[in-house]
C-alpha cells in the first residue's frame, strides 16, 4: 500500500545559453582536450554457436571480482571526471536550479484504510520518505495504548518506516514491498541495502515499534497476509532472481520452519501472490514475465483458514491469462481465454467473466463483460460497492466505475452502456491517470494521480457513489509561474457541470478542454510549454506516436537541440508524466520527444507483440524513423539531436547509433542492455531465461541469427564517427551486469574513430544497483550531470 518514492520537484529559470550559429556545425570529427582515455586490456576469447564463431576480447570483464576490472572501472571514472571538468560550473548552475524548485518538504495526502490515515512525507533536509499514519477516529484498545505511552492523543502521527534511517545505517536503501496486516498491527516489508535486489523480509510490530527477530529471509518479492494477521505468505527468488517458491511463515517462528506451499520448477515462469481486495482469499499466479506470452496457472487460498491449502482454479494453457478478484461469494476474473459462448471476442486485451466461489474452476466461468471491437479491457479494481475498469477506446485511455453488486443470474453478456458506467473525467487528452493505493475495500472514493507533460501531478478523489470528484493535492513546484484562475471549489463545480453537459457526446466523455470554457483551477503550464502528439510513419508504413514538448518562449524551430527518449520493451509505458527536472532543458530551448515504439505499451496488446522477439527490429526502425522525422520536418537542428535510453531502452539507442552513426550528436545510456547476444546465451545470468519471451532464445538458430543482426555490441561500425556517449552503470546491478557498459565503451573506443570515441565516457556507481539509490537531492545532482553532458555535446563545435 506504500506509494513509490515521492518525486522531487526541480529547477528555476536561469540565463539561457545562446544558440551557436548553424554554420558552426559540420560532420567533421570531434576533438577533446582531455588526456587519452583508458585502454582496456584484451584477453583472447572466442565463442561459437550454430556454426558461427566470433571473438570477444573483453569477455574477461564479466568476472567483476577480477582486480583488473575494478582498476579499469576506476580509471574510467577518473576519465569521466576529467572529461566533464569544464562543465562543473554548468552542473552547479543546473543543480541550483533544480534545488530551487524543490519545496522544503513533500507530503502526500492521507489515505484512509480502516481506522487509520496513512501517508508519506519527505521532511525538510531529508533525502528519502517516511511512512506515517494517524488515527482517523478516536483510538481504543491497543491502538490507544500506543499513543498514551508516547504521550500523544487522538490524531497523533506514528512513524511506521523511515527510509532515511536505513540509508544512514547501510549507505543504500531500496524498499520494494510493504504490506500492513489486516488488524493494522504489523508491517511486513522487503528492503535491499546493497543494490543487488536480494530483498530481505522484515516484520515490524507497530504496537511496540520493534522489528521481530524472525523471520529474516533474503530474496523475498511479494507478500500476502492471512486474515488472522499472524500468518504471512511470501515468494522467494532463486539464484537468477526468479520468484519460484511460495512459503508461509507464522509470526514468532524461525524462518527454517516456514512451510513450502508451492514450487515452480519451470524456469520460464514466475510465481506471484496477492490478497483479494476484501482480504478473504490469497491468489497465486504462475506466469511468464512478458504480457504477450501468457500461460497462467492460478491457485487460491482461503485467507480465513489458510492451512486448508491451495485450490487450483485453472491449468496452464498457452496464450491464456487469468486475474482474479472476489466480491460477496463471486470470483470476478479478467481473462483472454476462449469465450464460453458464441461471442465474437477480438482476442485483444481481456474480458471479464465470473463464477461462484463454491464452483471455482475456469471451466465454470460465465462471460460477463466482453468489450466491443473498438474497446480493450486491461485491468480492474474492486470495492464493496463498485467495480473499476481500465480500458482503451480508439487509442484513448478510459477509466470508469460500475455500481456493485450486479445480478449474477443474468445469463447474457453485458454491454458497457448497460452497466451504467461513470467515466472518470480528465482535463486533457494528453493526461494520464495512475491508480493510488486504494487499499480500503469499503471505500466509495477512488484515488488516482493525474498528470501530463505540462501539468504537475495532482491527486484526484473520484467519489463513485455521488459521481463527483475533488482535488486532494497537487505537486508543489517552486520558482515558476503557473496559469491558475479562479477558486478551486468553483473550478471543480464548473468542471462537473461541463462534464455533465458533454457526457452524452461519446467523443468527449472523458476529455474536457477547460481552457475554452475559461476556467482553470490547478497549476497548468501549457501557456509556457507546448505539448502535442505527432504520428510518424515508420519503415513499414505503421504510424508511431511521438509526444513533443518544448518551451513556447525559448524554442527555435530548426535551430534548437533535441532529446529523443525511447524504451520499447515488455509492453511497458514510456513515462511522459510531469517531470520538473526537464524544465532546465526546456528553458534552454531544447525540444524533448518521446517515441512510443512497438515493443512497449500501445493502443492494444499487439503493439508489444509487433516489437518483441523476431519483430524487435521494428522497435529500432521506429526509433530511427522518429529521430529522422524531427530532423526532416525541421523541428530541430540536424546536428543537435541526442538520444536517451534506460536499461532495455539502450538497445534502441545503441542499435540506432550503429545503423546511423551520424544521426545523433550525443547519447545517454543508463544501466544499458547492450551485450544482448552474449547475455542471452548465458542462462546462468539473472533473468536471462525469463527474457527469452521478450527477445528470443539464441539457442534457437532462427532467434540467434535475428538477434545477431541488431545486438549493439556485435554491430559497432568499424571506423565510424560515433556520437558522444555518457554510459552510466551500477557495480551491484543484478539485472544488467556492469560489464555490459564497460565492454561497450571499450569496444567502441577500439573500433570507431579514435577522435570521436574519446568523447565516450563511462561513469560507474560503485555502491548502487539497477534502480539507483539516490534520494531527491542525489537525483538532482545526477540529472545536473546528465544535462551538462548533453549541453556540452550538443553545443560543441565540430572542427
Amino acid at each position: 500500500m506504500v506509494a513509490p518514492l515521492l518525486r522531487a520537484a526541480l529547477s528555476t529559470r536561469k540565463t539561457l545559453l545562446r544558440f551557436p550559429s548553424p554554420s558552426l556545425f559540420s560532420t567533421a570529427c570531434r576533438k577533446t582536450h582531455c588526456p587519452p582515455p583508458p585502454v582496456a586490456k584484451k584477453v583472447p576469447f572466442s565463442a561459437t554457436a550454430h556454426g558461427v564463431t566470433w571473438q570477444d576480447p573483453y569477455h574477461w570483464m564479466s568476472n567483476t571480482s577480477d582486480p583488473d576490472f575494478t582498476s579499469y572501472i576506476n580509471q574510467e571514472n577518473s576519465y569521466a571526471d576529467a572529461f566533464m571538468r569544464e562543465t562543473l560550473e554548468l552542473q552547479n548552475t543546473l543543480y541550483s536550479e533544480m534545488l530551487s524548485r524543490l519545496p522544503p518538504d513533500i507530503t502526500t495526502p492521507s489515505e484512509r484504510w480502516g481506522p487509520w490515515l496513512y501517508y508519506q512525507c519527505i521532511p525538510e533536509g531529508k533525502e528519502y520518505p517516511i511512512l506515517y499514519r494517524k488515527p482517523a477516529v478516536e483510538s481504543k484498545g491497543w491502538v490507544a495504548s500506543i499513543f498514551s505511552s508516547s504521550g500523544g492523543g487522538f490524531g497523533r502521527e506514528q512513524v511506521l518506516l523511515d527510509w532515511n534511517d536505513i540509508a544512514e545505517k547501510h549507505g543504500y536503501v531500496h524498499v520494494n514491498t510493504c504490506r500492513v496486516s489486516p488488524d493494522h498491527r504489523f508491517l511486513a516489508y522487503t528492503v535491499d541495502t546493497k543494490g543487488d535486489e536480494q530483498f530481505q523480509l522484515q516484520i515490524k510490530d507497530l504496537g511496540n515499534d520493534s522489528v521481530l527477530p524472525q523471520p529474516k529471509v533474503a530474496g523475498v518479492v511479494s507478500l500476502a497476509w492471512a486474515q488472522d494477521s499472524s500468518t504471512l505468505f511470501y515468494t522467494l527468488c532463486d539464484q537468477n532472481l526468479r520468484p519460484y517458491r511460495v512459503l508461509c511463515t507464522k509470526l514468532g517462528s524461525h524462518s527454517g520452519d516456514d512451510a513450502v506451499i508451492l514450487t515452480e520448477n519451470d524456469s520460464r515462469f514466475c510465481l506471484d501472490i496477492a490478497s483479494t481486495k476484501d482480504g478473504k482469499f490469497i491468489t497465486v499466479n504462475s506466469n511468464s514475465r512478458t504480457s504477450s506470452e501468457e500461460r497462467t496457472i492460478v491457485w487460491f487460498i482461503n485467507a480465513s483458514n489458510p492451512h486448508t491449502g491451495l485450490q487450483r482454479f485453472c491449468r496452464r494453457v498457452s496464450g491464456v491469462q487469468y486475474f482474479m478478484e472476489h466480491h460477496r461469494g463471486i470470483f470476478y476474473v479478467l481473462t483472454n481465454a476462449p469465450t464460453c459462448k458464441d461471442k465474437n471476442f477480438s482476442g485483444i486485451g481481456l474480458y471479464l467473466a465470473r463464477c461462484r466461489v463454491d464452483d471455482a474452476q475456469s471451466a465454470n466461468l460465465e462471460d460477463f463483460f466482453i468489450p466491443g471491437d473498438d474497446m480493450c479491457l486491461w485491468d480492474m479494481d474492486i470495492f464493496n460497492g463498485h467495480l473499476v475498469l481500465f480500458l482503451t477506446k480508439n487509442g484513448s485511455v478510459l477509466t470508469c466505475s460500475i455500481n456493485m453488486p450486479i445480478d449474477f443470474d443474468n445469463e447474457s453478456e453485458m454491454e458497457i452502456d448497460s452497466l451504467d458506467p461513470w467515466f472518470f473525467p480528465l482535463p486533457s487528452d494528453m493526461c494520464i491517470i495512475k491508480p493510488g493505493s486504494n487499499d480500503d475495500f469499503m471505500n466509495t472514493v477512488y484515488r488516482a494521480v493525474v498528470s501530463s507533460p505540462v501539468i504537475p501531478d495532482f491527486t484526484v478523489d473520484y467519489d463513485m457513489s455521488t459521481r463527483t470528484f475533488s482535488i486532494a493535492h497537487q505537486e508543489d513546484v517552486r520558482n515558476i509561474s503557473a496559469d491558475i484562475q479562479g477558486d478551486g471549489s468553483v473550478g471543480w463545480k464548473e468542471w462537473k457541470d461541463i462534464y455533465e453537459k458533454y457526457s452524452r457526446n461519446e467523443e468527449e466523455v472523458t476529455t474536457i478542454d477547460m481552457h475554452k470554457h475559461g476556467s482553470v483551477w490547478w497549476k497548468d503550464y501549457s501557456e509556457k510549454y507546448y505539448c502535442t502528439m505527432k504520428e510518424v510513419i515508420s519503415h513499414d508504413g505503421v504510424r508511431i506516436p511521438m509526444t513533443i514538448l518544448h518551451s513556447r518562449a525559448a524554442y527555435r524551430e530548426g535551430q534548437s537541440p533535441g532529446l529523443l527518449h525511447g524504451y520499447g520493451a515488455y509492453g511497458d509505458d514510456l513515462d511522459k508524466s510531469w517531470c520538473p527536472d526537464q524544465l532546465s532543458l526546456l528553458d534552454r530551448g531544447w525540444l524533448l520527444a518521446f517515441a512510443d515504439v512497438r515493443g512497449g505499451a500501445g493502443p492494444d496488446r499487439s503493439w508489444h507483440e509487433r516489437g518483441r522477439g523476431l519483430n524487435k527490429l521494428n522497435s529500432i526502425q521506429d526509433f530511427v524513423s522518429c529521430a529522422q522525422c524531427l530532423i526532416d520536418d525541421g523541428l530541430i537542428h540536424k546536428d543537435r539531436l541526442s538520444a536517451l535510453g534506460v536499461s532495455a531502452g539502450c538497445l534502441l539507442v545503441g542499435a540506432a547509433a550503429n545503423m546511423h552513426p551520424q544521426l545523433f550528436c550525443a547519447a545517454i545510456l543508463k544501466v544499458p542492455f547492450l551485450d544482448v547476444l552474449n547475455s542471452l546465451l548465458d542462462p546462468s545470468l539473472p533473468l536471462t531465461t525469463l527474457d527469452y519471451e521478450e527477445f528470443g532464445n539464441p539457442q534457437n538458430q532462427c532467434c540467434f541469427e535475428y538477434i545477431l543482426k541488431y545486438s549493439p555490441y556485435e554491430n559497432i561500425t568499424e571506423g565510424a564517427c560515433c556520437p558522444s556517449m555518457l554510459v552510466s552503470a551500477a557495480f551491484n546491478d543484478s539485472r544488467v551486469g556492469v560489464w555490459e557498459a564497460a565492454k561497450w565503451v571499450a569496444k567502441v573506443r577500439d573500433t570507431t574513430c579514435p577522435s570521436c570515441s574519446s568523447a565516450v565516457i563511462l561513469q560507474t556507481s560503485m555502491d548502487e544497483g539497477h534502480f539507483g539509490g539516490g534520494g531527491r537531492f542525489a537525483s538532482c545532482r545526477e540529472k545536473a550531470y546528465d544535462y551538462a553532458f548533453l549541453i556540452k555535446n550538443s553545443d560543441w563545435q565540430r572542427v
